[in-house]
């Protein structure tokens, strides 16, 4: 499955997963202190690509 990140930091890159159905996750862009939920909003019936976008962001604690 393909991974389109739409908005926030990670916004135009594309990450893959496994095959399995994608229900959202956090990320951090290397080197970034802030960790942002991206969540699906549509997945392509034919191709199986997902559209992530922004839903949340929190600071990262250390």
């Amino acid at each position: 499955m393909i991974v389109c990140f739409v908005g926030g930091p990670l916004a135009g890159r594309v990450r893959e997963t496994t095959e399995d159905p994608w229900f959202g996750d956090w990320f951090a862009p290397e080197g970034a202190a802030d960790w942002t939920f991206y969540a699906p909003v549509h997945r392509d019936p034919v191709t199986g690509a997902v559209l992530a976008e922004v839903r949340a962001t929190v600071p990262r604690h250390r």
